[in-house]
């Protein structure tokens, strides 16, 4: 089986590192014109020169905008819809305003700023396909971590909902449940939890991993692959569908 993105064009969000840097070298291994973004442009520096980088805040609209006013007029096939932010690791008594806000504001609001600007193009030009990031947490509950949980919840229900209104148009709306992903991401994630619960980080490793079927934890060029496929011909009638790369997550809290 070869897959091939030769002569289309995707916009990957959060692409300085972790999976969406692993789906931005994917996507241009294939064949894509890849553009993607970061808040933190240290990582978009070392992209290769052929992966259209800017800096941007994908909780702004107005800088998203910029970037597709850039983008649309020469086309767009693919929207990975990437960028995604931990928020607080706290006792929902302990959340403050901001934490809540802010949390909301990268993990779906951003999603809804991308497609709120591609599917005007993707209905005229009668196909694409948008993959969002969801999270385990987007399909179970999630203790100390309730403002992520909620917004990841709201990206399953967004996801959803797209397929069903773009799909009419040709256009396939997908979301991606990743796991326990190898990277610095985990690691925060493993010592705020290890903080807050007050455990060793080695056990909170350990919990994540036996919390999966599989035992395990998985690596960003998994659900880069992944994205390719979904974006590619092989995937044209796969739609609606929430997809685990995770060795199963039965539960993100194991109780000891």
């Amino acid at each position: 089986m070869i897959v091939s993105l030769a002569g289309t064009r995707a916009f990957v969000t959060a692409g300085g590192a972790g999976m969406g840097r692993a789906t931005a070298l994917a996507m241009r291994a294939a064949g894509a014109e890849v553009f993607t973004c970061d808040i933190d442009a240290t990582g978009l520096d070392t992209l290769p020169d052929d992966v259209v980088t800017r800096v941007c805040d994908v909780s702004n609209s107005a800088e998203l905008d910029a970037i597709f006013d850039e983008i649309l007029p020469g086309g767009l096939d693919f929207m990975i819809n990437n960028a995604g932010v931990a928020g607080p690791t706290k006792h929902v008594e302990n959340i403050t305003d901001e934490e809540w806000r802010h949390c909301m504001a990268v993990c779906i609001d951003a999603q809804f700023f991308c497609a709120r600007r591609v599917a005007p193009a993707f209905k005229k030009q009668r196909h694409g396909a948008i993959v969002n990031l969801v999270s385990a947490a987007g399909i179970l509950g999630y203790p100390t971590r309730s403002p992520y949980a909620a917004a990841k919840w709201a990206v399953t229900g967004f996801t959803k909902t797209l397929a069903m209104e773009l799909g009419p148009h040709n256009i396939r709306v997908n979301g991606i449940v990743p796991g326990n992903v190898n990277g610095d991401r985990m690691e925060r994630i493993i010592a705020a939890h290890a903080a807050t619960d007050g455990l060793d980080p080695e056990v909170v490793r350990d919990m994540y991993a036996i919390g999966t079927s599989m035992q395990c934890y998985v690596d960003p060029e998994e659900i880069a692959d992944l994205i390719v496929f979904l974006c590619s011909d092989y995937g044209r009638h796969i739609s609606g569908q929430i997809i685990g790369v995770d060795g199963h997550t039965e539960t993100l809290y194991p109780r000891l």
